[in-house]
Parts: structure tokens; sequence; C-alpha cells
């Protein structure tokens, strides 16, 4: 154990706890469609189960208080002909939820008043639930539903007509039509609801600024043949992802969504199990949870410094298919309890799974309580799709806990997702000297460079790129023919007339519409700061003493040069990687066209 290091974690020790089978949800009948989803869904007041069901499809809903083994007959919300592959609750109203099927129909349904599965009917007269809304737009199955987790009445849903439908529930019509052009195979909204990622079968994994209906962003994903998954990470510019590797190794991935093109740590190898791993994001808490499909396991890690440290690992030898994680609205702190899973057991019944953190106190523990998202949207659909950008307020956990309600607090609003054409964080790159003034200034210094992170501009093309190189080349050649190439004792007596460059403007950014660079251009390339595009200094004559009108050093001049050749050299590279990457894109284009063809 000497010099051995131990991180510090609140969660380092957190355990999962079983349910005893008397407690759980008893006599379902869970959907056996082999379609990828997560099977279940879970607010804090009812818990949403696909259902094996004849003539058509349907789910049911189970008030979370009524637990146990359930009747025979209980009431479902019915309503397509054909069997539902997934559903989602509305964030902010407990009694709607959505869903969407193998008919290509997304329904909408509303929850009755004082709804039980136990009514006190016979068999015969209980009455199924009708839906309150049809959207019909789809040509083929619709396979995902999603809820913008930040504006009202905005729904997401992905269909095997290779697009993704971004709704106006209250108009009920889609607005918005996102040409993904494959099989959608997962999708996960941003805190803010501004921006989507999918994951689709063509193993790409793309970002996308949904009001511009466009990838933002696009690259290769996990290269295994079978499903991967993306969540993002809360009010984080990060997206995790899970998948496998060629040879069928579960993976895990960390993707920086400023620079996606390729993962930050690279793909982390979780284990050779066949299962698909579902993602589950705890954005109080830092804390991801995979659930195997297919096997009983639940592992967690928390994220620190743009690493998945592990945790722990809850073991069950019962099998899940389906898994769902509570609200934190919805958890039990008296037990000092952080999440909650319900997973599917051997396709019967549902059983919830508890994650808590061993302390004896009994008071409220704010340090792993901070505030959540409540029941009140930032916005309504109205004003996202005109562009507003928002996170809904915060309640407060102790509030919950004191049992007041919801309580909204202010000022607790975490800045919301930046553009995504920020540059992205990256190791420090050697400084570049600017060239030694040659006299003492009395004009103002000029203004600094603009950094990096706080002004979004293009690539520079390979055009521009060369004409910069150029006017640095030529602030020296003009001198140089006026004067004998054998004469050293040559002087810049005379203040030389500024140099015209090729320089650009910086972009202003308007908050309402960022500006979303195309999906071919690498993001390294695009953030990476360009020495030869940075504003010069402007020369002005100044006032010069006689001694400093004599000559400048040789040494002085020789230093510049040097200087000069290295941002040429610098240059160079930079064109080179950007021929390559042409050159690459190219191939792949070919490689498209051979497939279609």
């Amino acid at each position: 154990m000497s010099g051995r290091f131990v991180r510090s974690s609140k969660y380092r020790h957190v355990f999962g706890r079983s349910t005893r089978k008397e407690q759980c949800y008893d006599n379902l009948r869970i959907s056996r469609n082999a379609w990828d989803t997560n099977l279940v869904k879970v607010n804090p007041k009812h818990l949403a189960v696909n259902w094996e069901a004849g003539g058509g499809g349907a789910f049911a809903v189970i008030p979370l208080e009524e637990r146990g083994k359930l009747p025979e007959r209980i009431p479902l919300f019915r309503g397509h002909t054909a069997v539902v592959l997934d559903t989602d609750w509305n964030p902010f109203n407990d009694d709607l939820i959505s869903s969407g099927s193998d008919d290509g129909k997304v329904f909408l349904w509303r929850v009755p008043d004082n709804f039980t599965v136990r009514p006190d009917l016979d068999a015969d007269d209980i009455q199924d639930i009708a839906p309150v809304g049809k959207l019909s737009g789809h040509s083929k199955k619709v396979g995902h539903v999603l809820f913008n987790p930040a504006a009202e009445n905005v729904l997401a849903t992905a269909s095997g007509d290779y697009t993704v439908k971004i709704w106006d529930i209250e108009a009920g019509a889609p607005k918005l039509t996102l040409n993904v052009g494959d099989i959608v195979q997962s999708q996960s909204w941003s805190a803010n609801g501004s921006l989507l990622v999918t994951t689709s079968r063509d193993k790409k994994l793309r970002i996308w600024d949904v009001r511009q209906e466009r990838p933002a962003h696009e690259t290769a994903g996990h290269s295994g043949a079978k499903n991967s998954r993306a969540v993002w990470l809360g009010e984080r510019d990060r997206i995790a992802t899970t998948g496998f590797s060629k040879m069928s190794d579960r993976q895990l991935a960390l993707w920086d969504i400023r620079a996606v093109r390729e993962p930050i740590n690279g793909f982390k190898t979780l284990d050779s199990i066949s299962g698909v791993c579902m993602p589950f994001w705890d954005d109080s808490n830092s804390m991801l949870y995979l659930a195997g499909r297919g096997d009983g396991n639940i592992r967690y890690f928390e994220i620190e410094n743009d690493k998945f440290e592990f945790l722990s690992e809850y073991k069950s030898a019962d099998p899940q298919r389906g898994v769902a994680f509570m609200p934190k609205r919805g958890i039990n702190m008296h037990d000092n309890e952080i999440a909650r899973a319900f997973k599917t057991v051997n396709d019967g019944y549902i059983e919830p799974v508890s994650f808590i953190v061993p302390r004896r106190s009994e008071t409220f523990q704010e340090d792993i309580y901070p505030p959540t998202v409540g029941l009140t949207p930032a916005m309504g659909p109205s004003e996202w799709f005109g562009g507003k950008e928002a996170i809904p307020p915060k309640i407060s956990m102790e509030s919950l806990f004191d049992g007041n309600g919801l309580e909204e607090i202010e000022g607790v609003q975490e800045k919301p997702t930046g553009s995504i054409d920020a540059p992205a964080p990256k190791p420090a790159e050697p400084e570049v000297k600017k060239p030694e003034p040659v006299a003492p200034k009395a004009a103002p210094a000029p203004e600094p460079t603009p950094e990096p992170t706080r002004v979004s501009r293009p690539a520079p093309s390979m055009k521009e790129q060369g004409g910069a190189m150029s006017a640095m080349v030529n602030k020296f050649a003009d001198d140089e023919e006026a004067t004998p190439a054998d004469d050293e004792d040559s002087s810049f007596d005379e203040v030389p007339k500024p140099v015209e460059r090729a320089t650009r403007s910086p972009v202003i950014v308007e908050p309402s519409s960022p500006r979303v660079s195309s999906p071919l251009r690498p993001k390294e390339v695009e953030t990476k700061p360009q020495p030869a595009a940075a504003p010069a200094p402007i020369q002005t004559p100044v006032p010069t003493s006689p001694a400093s009108e004599t000559s400048v050093p040789t040494a002085t001049v020789s230093k510049e040069i040097e200087e000069i050749k290295n941002l040429i050299a610098e240059q160079t590279k930079i064109i080179a990687t950007q021929a390559e990457q042409m050159q690459t894109l190219t191939a792949e284009i070919e490689a498209l066209k051979t497939k279609l063809n």
C-alpha cells in the first residue's frame, strides 16, 4: 500500500440497493420487439412500459405507488395499429406522454386524473385510454421520440425514413426536418435545447444545429457493426457515446462538441460483452451510468478533468433489456439516494434499484443535492423556433427534503452550451515571439490580438494564407530591392509605408443566430490560431533622435528575418495538412459515390 494514491470523491462508496420482489412491479407483459430502445420511461408519478399486445400496439402506464402483482387485465394506452417502439414523458407535465410506433405515427396521451391499474371494475368493463393528439408526417416506423428539455411542447422524432422531425405540438405539425441519411440509433438534446446529437447506422456521430436543419459537425463514431448510443452531458459542452470496436469490444468515448474529429483521450474499452450499453447522465452529480442490455450490471463513472473515473458497479444475476432513470426531483433524499433506476427482469417485472451515498447524517446533504431542473420551461415553442436559447429555472432540493414542494431559486443557472464554433481547449503551443520594435514608440500601443476563444472566425483558405505569407515577406523585400546586396551597413532610416495586408475583420457572432461551420471542415484546423492572420502593429511616423536614425544592428534584422522564416514554415505545415484532409474527404466522397452506384 506504500505510495498508493486514492482519488478523493464523495461518490467513491456509492452502492446499488435492489428491491424485494413483492415491492417490484410484477405480472407485466413487456414488449419483445427487437427494436433498440429503453422499453421503459419513468417520472416522479408514473412508469411507462412498452406492452406486448395483440391487435395493434399499446403501452402501459403504472402509478409508482401501485407496486406488487398487477391484475391480468389492466387499462392500456391503445391506439397504434402496430407495435409501440418508444415513449417519452413531457419534462414539464408529469401527465403527458408521447409514443412512436411501427405504424409511422406519433401519438400524444394524457394520463387521466386518479388513474389506477386496479380499477374496481370487471375485466370486461375496463376501458383503454385513447390518444389526445396525433402527429402524422413520417412515411415509415418511428423508432425514437424525445421532448426538448428547455422548450415546452417541442418534440423530436426519428424515423425509418432517415429523417428526424421537430414538431410544434401546439400547432400539430412538423416545423423542421433533419435529413440524417440512415437509420437513427439514438438522439439526445443539449440542456438549452438548441443542439441535437444523433448516432446512426452509418457509424456517424452528428451534432445538429436544429433550427438551421443541418449538421454543424459530423465525424466517424464507433467502428463496430452493432448499435451505438449518445447522451449529452447536461449543461456541459461534452457528449458521451457507447458503442463497439471492429473486434466487438464495448467502448466508451467522450467528445468535445467544438472539436469532434476525435474523442477526448480516444476510445475506452470496457469489456467484450455483446449487449448494447445504455448511457444515462446525472448532471447534478456529474456521474454517468452505463446499463448493459442483456446483462444485469450497471456500472457508474464520475467525470473529472475530461476523464471517466470508474466508481463501482451494481451487479445482478437478472439480465435487463430496458432501463429508465428517475428525474432528480423524484428520488428519496431521506435515504441519501442520489439516483434510482428501473430495470426490466425476464420481460415479466420491473425492479427499482436505488443508488445510495453511505452517510449517517439525517439532515439535508447540500453537497450531493445541488439545485436541479423543475417543471417550468425556459420558453414556449414559438420562442424556441424563433431562435431563443435558455436553461430552465432550477428548484431547491432542500425544499423537497423539507416537504415544502417545488421552490424555484434564482441565480443558479449555468451558462448555456456555448456556440459550437468556439475554439476547443487544447495543449499550450509554443508562443511565436513578435519582432522587437526598432525604436521606442511615442504613439499609443496597438490593440492586442483578439483571443481565439472569444471570436469565431472561418478557417482561412489556402489562397488567403498564401497572401498573408506574401505580405509578411514583402514587408522586408521592398527594402532589400532598394539596397545593394553587398551593402552590409544598410539601415531603415526612412520609415516604410504601412504594408497592405490580407487581413480579415473579426466575424461578429449574433447570439440569436450562431454561425454553424461546415461539417466537412475539420474543427482542429478551424480553431487553430493563424499567426499570419493576426493584425500587425500599425506603422506610424514617430519622432526619432539622431542616434536612432543612424543604423539598425544587423542582429536585429537577422532575428526578424528568422522569425518570418518560422512563420512561413508554420504556414507550409498548415497548407500541407489541409491538402491531406482534402484528399481524405475526396476519397470518402468517391467511396460514397461507389456505394450509391
